[in-house]
Formats: structure tokens, sequence, C-alpha cells
């Protein structure tokens, strides 16, 4: 049995980890940890993880909880997983980061748009961008995966096999997403209030997402070229789910057929990736509590732009859901493991 600990365990990524890792029969969960719940049992802030009814959160007080666990997941805010990070690499261990510090290849554009430094170069080298269908042979190799960002997956997996192909002209790209309000965290924060969020919809951080250089990094590798797109998120009234709607221009004249067979080779061959037929669409409410995302396609000839909608779970294949995929990869067990029934839940 693998050993795994979960740092920043009372929050929506940690609760899903735990939700999702009841399912796995590799893994014993020997470790969760929060600062603010420490001395609390699981059950005691989710009830129906019955299962870890004997665990109590710990204080993250990493010389102490070395010996715990063979692998680290940390679900910790941006900017508090950096040195966790580090001296659980250092000390050999298997590191998950779902934060974004890890993820940005370039230091100087994380502390541009993050706003804080980063102190860790040397383990930034180290870090695999966790997206399965584009890395999965160098995550098996890895001992530190950067878990994706949430908008940055549905975006990215939407537009991968267009631009692998050359089909588009990637200065026309255009990203407009729309996420549950559990994307913000488990937090008190009055915006994100029932009677703030419900029958309410609307725009926010507009042109200045975090996400926005994540996305842009991992299109520009794809592409060999510098990409810029234009990101746009929006808050709905629901918990849970992300529908990214693509809009990008083709270089040249080109039936949906065509474009179709081109996602259909792509990802053919991938578990969590669901190419919906021509001429339809993903609905949020399919891929809930799921690892998948549902990917739709058309061609509008008359503009001559490719229209892409992806839908996804934020808090499965968006962050927890990703990050036990990217472990089964890592630590060579089946891909699926834990993730092919585990839409049931509260």
């Amino acid at each position: 049995m693998l050993r795994v600990a979960i740092c920043g365990g009372s929050g929506y990524a940690g609760a899903e980890l735990l939700r999702i890792l009841a399912f796995h029969p590799e893994i014993d969960v020997t470790l969760v940890t929060s600062e603010k719940s420490a001395g609390k049992r699981v059950t005691d802030l989710f009830p129906h993880l019955n299962r870890y009814s004997h665990l109590l959160y710990e204080p993250l007080r990493r010389e102490e909880v070395l010996s715990k666990a063979d692998l680290f997941f940390m679900a910790l805010p941006h900017g508090a997983s950096q040195d966790a990070v580090d001296f659980f690499v250092s000390k050999g261990k298997n590191v998950i980061d779902l934060s974004a510090d890890y993820r940005l290849r370039n230091a100087e554009t994380y502390e541009e748009w993050y706003k804080t430094p980063h102190r860790f170069r040397n383990t930034l080298k180290k870090a695999v961008y966790g997206l399965p269908e584009i890395y999965r042979k160098k995550i098996a190799r890895s001992r530190l995966i950067a878990n994706p960002g949430c908008y940055p997956t549905g975006a990215i997996l939407g537009l991968y096999p267009a631009i692998r192909n050359d089909l588009l002209d990637i200065n026309t790209i255009v990203i407009d997403s729309k996420s549950g309000t559990s994307g913000a965290g488990r937090q008190s924060d009055t915006s994100f209030s029932f009677c703030e969020v419900n029958e309410g919809f609307k725009a926010y951080a507009v042109a200045r997402h975090r996400h926005t250089p994540e996305i842009e990094q991992e299109l520009s590798i794809i592409s060999r070229k510098e990409v810029r797109v234009n990101f746009t998120p929006h808050l709905l009234p629901v918990d849970r789910g992300i529908i990214s709607t693509i809009y990008a221009r083709l270089k040249e004249p080109v039936k949906t057929e065509k474009v179709y067979e081109s996602y259909r080779r792509s990802y053919e061959k991938e578990p969590f990736v669901r190419l919906l037929e021509p001429g339809k669409f993903p609905n949020v409410k399919n891929v809930r509590g799921t690892n998948f995302c549902d990917l739709g396609i058309t061609v509008n000839e008359r503009t001559g732009t490719l229209i892409i909608v992806t839908a996804i779970d934020n808090l499965v294949k968006g962050a927890s859901g990703q990050a036990v995929q990217n472990m089964n990869i890592m630590m060579g067990f089946p891909e699926t493991m834990a993730l092919d029934s585990i839409a049931l839940f509260p």
C-alpha cells in the first residue's frame, strides 16, 4: 500500500482527494493536515467521508510528518506550497502540487501574475506539468507534478488537436469560460455567498485572471510559437463545473468532419476525454463528480471559425481527480484506478 498525505485537507480540493482515494485499493491515507482545523476529525468537517472517521487533522509540521507518507498531495493556497514542496522533494518524497506555485516554467512570469517571489527556482525546473493527455511519459518519470489549473485544463484540451495539426490562426483565440463557485475555494467571502451568487451571472478578473499565462504557456509549447489569448472567466450560480466556449479563426476553409477526425485521432485512446458526435455539445451536469472532459466542436463555415466547447468538473478533472490520475501514472498504477466510478457523491 502506498502511504499518502493530503496537506491542506480541509478545503474543497482536499475533501475531493479524500472522496476519490476512498475508492483506491492501493492507497492508505495516513495524514491529513489543516492549520485551522487541527485536532478535528475529518468527519467533523465532511460527515460523508465516514471512512476517515479515525483521522484527525494535524498542523503541517514538516519534519514531524515526513515519515508518515511516501507521496504528498499539496492542496495549499498559492504561495504557501513553495516551501513545503521544496522540502518534501528534497527529502526524496513524491509530490503532486495542486497550487499554481510550480505550474509556470518561468519564475518571473509567476512573480508578475501572483505578486510573490519564487524562492525555489531549482525545484521549479524539476516540475512536470501534469496534463496526462500531453505529458504522460514525463509524468511517469517525475517525482514532482504541477497539477494544472481548472480553467487551463478545459481550454488546453479543447485546443490541443487543432493547434497541433496547425489548423488555427493562433492570434485569434478567444476563451469564454464559466465556473461554479467552488472554483474560488472554501472561503468566507461575501461575494460568494448564496444571496450574492444565486440568480446572478457575471464576468470577473477580466483580462487579468491568473490562469492566463498558464494557458498561454502550454499553447505556446504545442504551437512552438508565442501564443496570446483573450480569456474571460465568469461565475455561474452552481456549485461545481466549468464550461468553456472557445473560438479561433481557421487558417483555411475546412469542414467540421475533417476537424472532428483530427480530434478523434488525438483522443481516441484517452480514458477521460469524451469527444461528442458532430453537432452535440457538453453540459456540465454530465461531468459532475467525474474525471471526464466532454468536448464538442463545429465549424462556422460562414465566418471561418472553429468553435470548441469543453466541460469538466472543476474539482475533479480540474483539480483532485487529475491529481489522482497523475499519481496513478507516476506510481505505475492503472491510470483509471479509483476514477472510473466516482460520480456518486453527496
